[in-house]
């Protein structure tokens, strides 16, 4: 045997010959094979035969069971794509390891292209998911060689009902080829997903097999509410013959009681009646009941809660609703993680591998990874950062790009700037020293004990003019208000109006006012 320097996620080398074709493809009695639709005449005893019967190594009829039950209930079929398409649609990235070197980090860049050059990955990633309900799922890839690079041709998905599970030490999922033991999947030929919904062996910690007794249960109280509704929903019509009456007398008055069950019409021979009774009583609601319990735990189990089931004991729905999203958050990441882990190891490895890249193992390859953070909101976030930042918090720029989904900028990209807000002009340095020169001199004629009185009267002189205008503007504003909401809109559009570059220059005035005075302060404790 002819093995390669390649090494498979186990660390074990494998045959390059293993992967020139599909391991089906040798195996053509697997394609040709129909489902036997188990659901169909399904009892409380036929259910209870094929689940032993999974335990005991035939899971072909179970597996099939479950395919029917996707099929034919379209509740089940609804919560189960809301939980898949929930991780399908998460966007995905490649990241290389931790503490990677540029070597890595080029890999890494390198592997992110190959990916998205296969096509439909959207739809590998929800076959993968397939795995959510019925325990595992298997992709087989076929690879080809395209500009030079190895990517997938095609990525098929194959039923559960063509592998075999194999217990040993380690459960293994084989695929059946008429062994006893089934053949093992070849290394970088299969994307082979096991999702724990719950510890155990596969056949049995899956969400399925949760699942199939309510939906034996609603499936026998949607018949038994069809033939209520067939029986007691139409009048109970009595035909009524003459004593002595034929045979074909008999046999024409019961086809006209047909005929107007199905048309309302018929025809009867003359002396003959029809009557027609009232249904008898019944309630539906009974059948009704044991539907909506069904359906309600087929939501409980698969997406870990109904908000319909507690809505309807008089709770708040719109926290009802709040909790139920959270609680598909916590299912999401922990479906998204399993998912991510899966592909990293048969989809991005493999690729990397054959491309020469990964030459450090499985270990320190890049890793698929599916982004499950919720983003911040963008205005709660530019409040709180600067005040965080300014108080010595070392908050990174990543970190906080990644927070709020906003990508960061590659290398030479234009980036968005802050615009300065146009402010009033300084006062010109010959207007402040003449300013500080009037005041200096009065203050100097002035006994110290009296200065403070003289520069407040000197700083009212130029700030009253500027305030009392503000204080006008908003008298007229509430005496021509007529509420309070009036009066709040008044005040939003009058902010802008204020004139602001006046009152700062007044206040460069008394900052040059307070810094004159202090320094003849100085002056005079130095001559006494």
């Amino acid at each position: 045997m002819v093995t390669s320097r390649i090494l498979g996620p186990d660390g074990q080398p494998i045959r390059l010959a293993d992967i020139a074709e599909p391991q089906t493809s040798q195996l053509g009695f697997l394609h040709q094979e129909f489902q036997t639709h188990p659901a169909r005449g399904l009892t409380p005893s036929k259910l209870n035969s094929i689940l032993i019967g999974a335990e005991q190594g035939d899971v072909i009829a179970q597996y099939e069971l479950f395919e029917d039950m996707e099929e034919r209930d379209g509740h089940i079929l609804s919560e189960m794509t809301k939980r898949r398409r929930v991780v399908s649609g998460l966007t995905w990235d490649v990241v290389p390891p931790e503490d990677a070197t540029a070597a890595e980090k080029e890999e890494a860049a390198r592997l992110r292209q190959l990916l998205n050059a296969i096509e439909d990955l959207d739809g590998i990633l929800f076959d993968t998911t397939d795995a959510i309900g019925k325990g595992f799922s298997c992709q087989e890839i076929e690879w080809q060689r395209t500009d030079g690079s190895w990517l997938p041709k095609s990525i098929e998905h194959r039923p559960q009902s063509w592998f075999r599970l194999h217990r040993g030490y380690r459960q293994e999922i084989r695929l059946r080829d008429n062994s006893p033991e089934g053949a093992v999947l070849r290394p970088l030929n299969w994307i082979t997903h096991t999702h724990k919904a719950r510890s155990g062996y596969v056949e049995r910690a899956n969400i399925f097999r949760a699942l199939v007794w309510p939906y034996l249960f609603k499936n026998y109280s949607v018949g038994d509410l069809a033939e209520f509704l067939e029986i007691y929903g139409i009048p109970l019509r009595i035909g009524k013959y003459q004593p002595g009456a034929s045979d074909k007398e008999k046999t024409t008055l019961l086809r006209a009681l047909m005929q107007v069950g199905r048309n309302a019409a018929g025809i009867i021979p003359d002396g003959m009646s029809l009557d027609f009774h009232d249904a008898a009583d019944g309630d539906p609601a009974a059948f009704q009941l044991m539907i909506d319990w069904c359906e309600r735990t087929v939501s409980k189990v698969i997406l870990g809660a109904t908000l319909t089931s507690q809505a309807d004991r008089g709770s708040n729905t719109n926290a009802l609703g709040n909790v139920h999203n959270e609680v598909r958050k916590d299912l999401r990441d922990a479906d998204a993680k399993q998912v991510a882990a899966t592909l990293s190891r048969d989809l991005v490895y493999p690729i990397a591998v054959l491309n020469g890249m990964a030459r450090n193992g499985y270990g320190r390859c890049p890793r698929l990874v599916l982004d499950t953070a919720e983003t911040q909101d963008v205005k709660s976030f530019a409040e709180s950062l600067p005040v965080l930042a300014k108080a010595g918090m070392r908050i990174g720029v990543e970190w906080a790009h990644k927070e709020l989904g906003i990508p960061m900028a590659e290398e030479g990209a234009p980036v968005l700037q802050v615009t300065e807000a146009a402010v009033a002009p300084p006062p010109a340095p010959t207007e402040v020293a003449a300013a500080t020169a009037r005041i200096a001199a009065a203050a100097a004629q002035v006994r110290p004990r009296d200065r403070e009185d003289q520069l407040v009267a000197l700083l009212a002189d130029t700030a009253n003019p500027v305030v009392l205008e503000w204080v006008d503007q908003v008298q007229a504003l509430v005496d021509g208000a007529g509420s309070l909401e009036e009066l709040r809109e008044g005040l939003l559009q009058l902010l802008p109006e204020l004139d602001a570059g006046r009152f700062a220059q007044v206040m460069q005035h008394a900052l040059a006012i307070a810094g004159a005075a202090g320094m003849l302060d100085a002056l005079d404790e130095s001559r006494a």
